[in-house]
């Protein structure tokens, strides 16, 4: 049978049915609480626990759903207090609200005021978090704020002065609290600041960062000293510092990530164990599990068949809990015991997977680029029944951020694609994550630049290689890779079509309309604003030299990346005769939730790729 039309047992249903995925784990006492998505039940978002002895509960029904808007991305959006009671924000208000052990739902946060929350801890009968609150005239504030789990008493901030919060941890002893800031216009993978905070009397000093060095994740080891992750080194690696700071003390130097980017509040990269030793995650491109004993600086990657983890990590005396996956196993929630090496799969994912031979095996691979080589992982069509004769169709991923990365968990959107005979190549372009500050780094000042240039040399690579037919390369890619896409189609004829959801094709109204947490994110990427740099870049500005077809596909309410976005670059196609659909879906925001939704996406897409390659 022709590539690209192979028969599938992989439906869009399946697909759709793939985002009830499990996240944000909490551990107490043999207990786990974690979330998950429910695409079929409108996209919400439900809380779930875990009893010892393995009973598993949904505690929060429709219509609650349990998301924050913090920065819009959100993050964990829930806390458990040493009694087992949760505390939860709630998607349709942002108030927070407190979830007994009988079910009863009660708010504790204020009524009236538009504001969001964040990074919960729960310490002394009271919830502290980062509370982001919005006014009327548009200005966004935000802070370190504690509230009492009764709702009674005033809200007290804590901290405030920078334009944004994450990681708070309380000492052990209660006497200081310990956070990371930053000020527009870095981000946080740009430029941060570890500060610690007397509570007794308000007393505030920094402990390390600045403006050219990354700091995440501070946690205590004890009443004096810390434990951070820094780029200092060029890649997020552990250190060692004092409460007052100093030098940090290299725990586990290596030419390796042990953190992920900032896009999401909550998560932690590691965790305490009950011995004193440090479950932490490291790695090039995906992450994998290890445990560092601190003392002896030995790190010993723990033998489980995982390939990757997320970086949010709960500890439960010497055991851990995690979102782990694998090329061929999905995303899951999974209990490790550190003392035995044993790993228990706890559920929480969508499911069994398909019949692993219609999977595909990744392969990471380097291919030649303008500023050096470029990392990408190489998806080749898998089908039982069929075999492959000569080069095939190809669709280039292109992955958001665009200060993020494209890693190898299984992921039924490339299945589902070459199942029927259509290959796949997940390119981390120069600005990636994964592989040092350097990397990620090539693409400042230099977005629609480097992006597009390494997007363009991974298609020219398959084609080179035998691997792809060179008039069957696709290129597809969401948000700042729905940016490039429209920018390597404009500037190259490499392509036989693209597909961008909810892209950026200008970069003035994006500044104007955007939310504050990427409201000067182009700064970075492009440089101050400047018309006629900005003609040099934007999709939009380029679109005179597009020949190929596209399909965009865009949710009406998203506040990232507005739906004005998509639609003049596609008034701008059909202006100059450029087949172009526009497909616009009510009620989505930045990134697909509903099932129905991502069902139809993945079927225009599905038919638009058929259209070019047969």
């Amino acid at each position: 049978m022709p590539a690209a039309s192979w028969s599938s047992p992989i439906s869009t249903a399946d697909v759709a049915r793939a985002g009830a995925r499990a996240g944000w784990p909490t551990a107490l006492d043999g207990q786990t609480w974690w979330t998950e998505d429910r695409p079929e039940e409108g996209g919400r978002t439900t809380i779930v626990h875990r009893a010892a002895d393995g009973t598993r509960r949904e505690l929060l029904p429709a219509p609650w759903c349990a998301r924050t808007r913090v920065h819009e991305y959100g993050g964990r959006p829930y806390t458990v207090t040493p009694s087992g009671d949760v505390v939860f924000a709630n998607l349709a208000d942002q108030r927070l609200y407190l979830l007994d052990s009988t079910g009863a739902i009660s708010p504790i946060s204020p009524e009236g005021e538009d504001s969001r929350y964040a990074d919960l801890l729960v310490h002394d009968g009271h919830v502290w978090c980062v509370r982001e609150r919005h006014f009327d005239d548009g200005k966004i504030a935000r802070a370190i704020v504690s509230l009492s789990l009764s709702g009674g008493g005033q809200m007290r901030e804590r901290v405030t002065g920078s334009d944004f919060y994450a990681f708070p941890a309380i000492s052990p002893d209660g006497e200081h609290l310990a956070y990371i800031c930053w000020s527009h216009p870095r981000m946080p993978w740009g430029g941060t600041e570890l500060r610690v905070t007397r509570l007794s009397d308000g007393l505030s000093w920094p402990v390390r960062g600045g403006a050219e060095e990354s700091v995440l994740a501070p946690r205590w080891k004890d009443g004096e000293r810390l434990y951070l992750i820094s780029d200092l080194s060029g890649w997020w690696n552990l250190y060692e510092i004092g409460l007052q700071g100093g030098s940090p003390q290299p725990l586990c130097p290596m030419e390796e990530e042990f953190a992920w980017p900032l896009w999401n509040l909550g998560g932690l990269p590691y965790t305490i164990l009950g011995d004193g030793r440090l479950a932490v995650l490291h790695g090039r491109g995906d992450l994998r599990l290890g445990v560092l004993d601190p003392r002896t600086r030995v790190l010993a990657d723990l033998d489980v068949r995982y390939d990757g983890w997320e970086p949010a990590l709960a500890a439960d005396g010497t055991c851990l809990v995690g979102v782990a996956y694998g090329a061929a196993t999905a995303r899951s929630l999974v209990r490790v015991d550190t003392a035995t090496g044993q790993a228990e799969a706890l559920g929480g994912g969508a499911g069994e997977p398909p019949d692993p031979a219609y999977l595909p095996t990744p392969r990471a691979v380097e291919l030649p680029g303008a500023d050096g080589p470029v990392h990408a992982f190489l998806y080749p069509p898998a089908h039982p029944a069929e075999s492959v004769d000569g080069p095939l169709p190809y669709v280039v991923f292109v992955h958001g951020g665009p200060t993020a990365h494209a890693g190898t968990a299984l992921d039924l959107e490339k299945a589902f694609l070459t199942s029927r005979g259509i290959g796949v190549l997940d390119v981390n372009y120069g600005g990636s994550t994964g592989y040092g500050r350097a990397y990620r780094e090539r693409l400042k000042g230099q977005w629609g630049l480097v992006d597009v240039a390494d997007t363009v040399a991974a298609a020219r690579w398959l084609a080179a290689e035998g691997l792809a037919d060179p008039d069957r390369i696709a290129v597809r890619g969401g948000s700042a890779g729905g940016w490039t896409v429209m920018a390597a189609c404009c500037r190259s004829d490499t392509f036989a079509g693209g597909v961008s959801y909810f892209g950026v094709s200008a970069l003035a109204p994006l500044n104007a309309h955007t939310h504050d947490f990427e409201s000067r994110y182009v700064e970075w990427l492009v440089g101050p604003e400047d018309p006629d740099v900005y003609a040099q870049r934007e999709p939009l500005a380029l679109v005179g030299g597009m020949t190929c077809p596209m399909l965009l596909l865009q949710g009406l309410d998203d506040p990232i990346v507005p739906p004005e976005q998509s639609a003049a670059f596609a008034d701008a196609l059909s202006e100059r005769g450029i087949a172009c659909t526009y497909l616009a879906f009510e009620g989505e925001s930045h990134g697909f939730r509903r099932a129905e939704t991502r069902s139809a996406a993945l079927a225009a897409e599905l038919a638009f790729y058929q259209q070019l390659f047969t």
